[in-house]
């Protein structure tokens, strides 16, 4: 009987996973809740990536006759251990699996500072998904902020569309930064020309250190942000800030399963396999690393599930992917700093417009929940949670079911 597969996500880590597992003879079925396979980091879909790796797997998927790409849906919870609850314009079902491989990804992380939740202030991630979506921006003034090599990526995609990128603001100073290229240099020698090709585009565009973008301020819109380093503080007009704090990964339907949790990711072993038996992780679920960590562990997790080695190539991938992570993870950690921007009266609930002051005199997330409306709104606390751990120490709320907004009528055809 051919073993079958089930994988959640279709970025990179389950494009790989997805095709490891045809090429070794089993069924699989992708889910995902965008239209087009490739996640946050090959968004777009076929035809528009420029990522040969990615055009590499979807040729192989695309016409496979042991491929089913379940499109448009969203899983929003677990049944029981083994089946999902998934939600789709045409309803609500229940999917069965033998075995399932989460490649769920993460989300930006969100520091709440004056003026964040102006109209025109995004993640870096979030600038490059709707310029890749058509947002023009050609002749518009961006400012690049916030911590990591994703600064220089969201860089470029402004650039190449037109804008103006007035100033790149990185939070981290020079000198981990030094020794952040240092690492590259020793073990990572194509990330370093990465890096280098990346800076050389971007030349002509301030390089701001050990910089804070502490306030946004506009009408109706954004139009200035104020930043300050060492030399004191520099006002920016501009039309758009991508601020990037970083990524969380996303753990809730792993939870939902009753996947142990460590330090913020699903807790994996040395075969990708979570604290349950039957259900694999991989990618940034199970904590940030980047493309390659991605892809390697997609091939990984899903050689283990269906209960075949690994190759010595696809081990030594890993182990490569997982340096770079850990060179990531030291040298563009969170800052202290970045605890002091959110001010009393700064939104940090920004579905329910819950500020730090209401937020301050409570002890944990349930007593804020109960005394406020933090955490109610649309996005169910996705952003403010943590946000608050951030802020106040507390720890996250658990995930419950459904772990996505759901249609009423969803929930009650599901039998």
């Amino acid at each position: 009987m051919t073993a079958t597969l089930h994988i959640v996500g279709s970025g990179p880590a389950g494009l790989a996973a997805a095709h490891a597992a045809v090429m070794a003879g089993a069924q699989v079925c992708l889910i995902d809740d965008h239209r087009a396979a490739g996640g946050q980091v090959w968004r777009g879909g076929p035809g528009t990536w420029n990522a040969p790796a990615a055009d590499a797997l979807w040729a192989t998927l695309q016409d496979h006759p042991d491929f089913i790409h379940v499109r448009d849906t969203r899983v929003i919870g677990a049944a029981d251990a083994r089946t999902l609850l998934l939600e789709s314009d045409a309803g609500g079902t229940r999917v069965p699996f033998e075995r399932l491989l989460l490649c769920t990804g993460a989300r930006e992380r969100f520091v709440p500072f004056p003026g964040w939740t102006l109209p025109g202030v995004t993640g870096a991630g979030g600038l490059q998904a709707l310029i890749k979506g058509g947002l023009p921006v050609r002749g518009r003034k961006v400012v690049v902020a916030g911590s990591g090599p994703l600064l220089l990526a969201s860089a470029t995609t402004a650039l190449a569309a037109g804008a103006q990128v007035v100033a790149i603001v990185e939070h981290q100073p020079r000198a981990a930064l030094a020794r952040f290229g240092l690492g590259l240099a020793l073990r990572h020698h194509d990330k370093l020309r990465q890096a280098a090709r990346l800076f050389a585009r971007l030349r002509p565009i301030p390089y701001l250190t050990d910089a804070l973008v502490i306030e946004a301020t506009g009408d109706a819109t954004l139009r200035t942000i104020v930043v300050e380093t060492a030399r004191g503080r520099t006002a920016y007009d501009c039309d758009l800030l991508a601020a990037a704090f970083g990524l969380l990964p996303k753990t809730e339907l792993g939870q939902a399963f009753g996947c142990a949790v460590e330090r913020g990711a699903l807790r994996v072993d040395e075969r990708q396999q979570t604290t349950v038996p039957h259900i694999w992780a991989a990618g940034e679920c199970t904590g940030v690393g980047g493309v390659d960590q991605a892809l390697a562990q997609g091939r990984v997790a899903a050689l283990h599930a269906l209960g075949l080695a690994p190759s010595g190539a696809d081990l030594r991938a890993l182990r490569r992917a997982q340096d770079f992570a850990a060179l990531l993870a030291r040298h563009f950690a969170p800052r202290p700093a970045w605890r002091a921007l959110c001010q009393p009266d700064t939104i940090v609930c920004r579905c329910e417009d819950v500020t730090a002051a209401e937020l301050a005199p409570w002890r944990d997330w349930r007593e804020a929940k109960l005394a406020t409306r933090v955490g109610m709104g649309p996005c169910q606390g996705s952003t403010c949670a943590a946000a608050c751990e951030q802020l106040f120490g507390w720890a996250p709320p658990a995930a419950r079911i459904p772990i996505l907004p759901a249609r009423a009528a969803t929930l009650a055809s599901i039998e």
